[in-house]
């Protein structure tokens, strides 16, 4: 208290972001990440220019309402694949969450790889770390505008690019260049483009590992997926601690203090700016750059690896060898995952190869009940749906069971173009007197006259008037 009044403490409810520059660092799961930025920028930026029967390999034709994935043509009506898609893979982020810990966010995330991406272009322009912590320090000049300015171009060069590259998924590339080139592109396209590269732009330039931190779900609910025998990022406290800063040639430092020289390098590589020497926090996101630079350290002061490295709560606590930790990997809840797995990706492929190419839906005509036509026959018309799944043109025969003497009254062929669908109105015809009065079972069969394997069979109803 001073002069009577009481002291008055300010409690801040919001901490301002702190600039994180993590250290640039060589190693084991730096060179597997960087192999990961490869593997799936090549996939994504790819895919859109790889052409598979005069088309793109994988084109989600909104417009046509057909999506193309290779050799396969999907359809609305194919939306349970989808649905089987998304279902594998949640399972399979829950098996390897459960064995490997956060191994997606570490290595294949697209908000890892793209901050990945732009960290390497603001090393290339900025300078390293050091560098880059001088500059945002110095005031404003000619050298550090043309560098920031030079910096943000390239990023957003690149963003717009990442853009182009994502409508390029859903209009055909070359279609979307010549658009580009005219400045042609219609209003939705327009948006993506933009809308996706700001996106990109401000979520690996700017925001980085808040969005790893903040608005990413996954880091909320991993410890649900976590296990004691999870491989985690871990910090061997019995080995490092007490730490202490020592000469490679102190012999007495080395025997009082722990193997953890406190030199800070695991915090200045660790892209979300966390010191996994506290202990395993939801912020980490299993990217390996701290056990690259904690074993940079141990091999320049003379000390055996594996003082931060990847390991399990057990294996922490039994000093389990990698063999030991290899057998308690595959635990209850890890072979279940794996058989639930197994079991819906062997369905999906299963009845995704087997699918018959070939669809149809019959809609009776609810305009006419059954009528009465020339020569005393019952009529029904009937609108056929058809839709060739097939990238290749086939001719179709129609026919019609159920009651006695039923048949297609006209022409019983159709003909469709790959990946074409088609309404096709029929009439159907029987004698009087054939079948009960009102509602009848008929069966409508689609047959491939070039392959008369592929065929199709639909329930309809024939009215006979009473």
């Amino acid at each position: 208290m001073e002069n009577g009044s009481p002291e008055v403490a300010v409690i801040h409810m919001y901490q301002a972001r702190q600039e994180i520059y993590p250290r640039e660092i060589q190693g084991r799961y730096a060179s597997l990440r960087w192999f990961f930025v490869w593997l799936t920028q090549l996939i994504f930026y790819g895919f859109p220019w790889l052409e598979w029967n005069g088309r793109e390999a994988v084109l989600f034709d909104l417009a046509a309402r057909k999506f193309y994935i290779f050799g396969i043509v999907l359809w609305p009506q194919d939306f349970i694949y989808l649905a089987a898609l998304l279902i594998i893979c949640a399972y399979s982020l829950f098996l390897f969450t459960a064995i490997f810990g956060r191994v997606w966010c570490g290595f294949a995330c697209p908000q890892t790889v793209y901050t990945e991406i732009f960290m390497w272009f603001e090393r290339k322009i900025e300078g390293d770390r050091s560098t880059r912590m001088r500059l945002d320090r110095q005031p404003m000049s000619v050298m550090k505008f043309a560098r920031k300015t030079t910096k943000h171009v390239v990023w957003i060069s690149f963003a717009l690019w990442t853009g182009y590259t994502f409508v390029g998924y859903f209009t055909p590339i070359g279609v979307l260049s010549q658009e580009i080139v005219t400045l042609s592109l219609g209003p939705w396209e327009w948006f993506w483009v933009l809308f996706y590269g700001f996106a990109t732009y401000g979520n690996a330039g700017w925001m980085r590992e808040q969005v790893c931190k903040y608005m990413c779900p996954y880091a909320r609910f991993q410890s649900a997926m976590f296990d004691k025998d999870s491989l985690i990022i871990t910090y061997d406290q019995e080995r490092g601690e007490p730490r202490g800063a020592r000469s490679k040639s102190d012999a007495a430092a080395t025997q009082t203090l722990g193997a953890c020289i406190d030199c800070s390098m695991c915090v200045q590589v660790c892209p979300t700016g966390i010191d996994i020497r506290n202990g395993l926090q939801y912020e980490c996101i299993g990217c390996g750059a701290c056990v690259d630079a904690c074993n940079r350290v141990m091999d320049k002061i003379g000390a055996p690896r594996g003082l931060v490295r990847y390991w399990t709560d057990h294996a922490m606590k039994f000093r389990w060898t990698s063999a030991q930790i290899l057998r308690h990997a595959f635990r209850p809840r890890v072979l279940i995952y794996s058989a639930i797995l197994l079991t819906i990706v062997v369905v999906f492929f299963g009845t995704l190869l087997t699918r018959t190419p070939l669809k149809m839906d019959v809609i009776r005509d609810r305009g006419s009940l059954g009528r009465e036509v020339e020569d005393g026959m019952i009529e029904n018309v009937y609108r056929l749906q058809i839709m060739n799944t097939d990238e290749a043109p086939h001719r179709y025969k129609l026919t019609v069971e159920g009651i006695p003497s039923i048949h297609i009254q006209g022409s019983n062929e159709v003909a469709l173009s790959s990946t074409e669908s088609r309404a096709v109105p029929v009439s159907v015809r029987t004698n009087e007197g054939q079948g009960e009065k009102g509602s009848n079972k008929i069966y409508f069969t689609l047959t491939t006259i070039d392959d008369p394997a592929i065929e199709v069979k639909e329930k309809a109803v024939f009215f006979v008037p009473r």
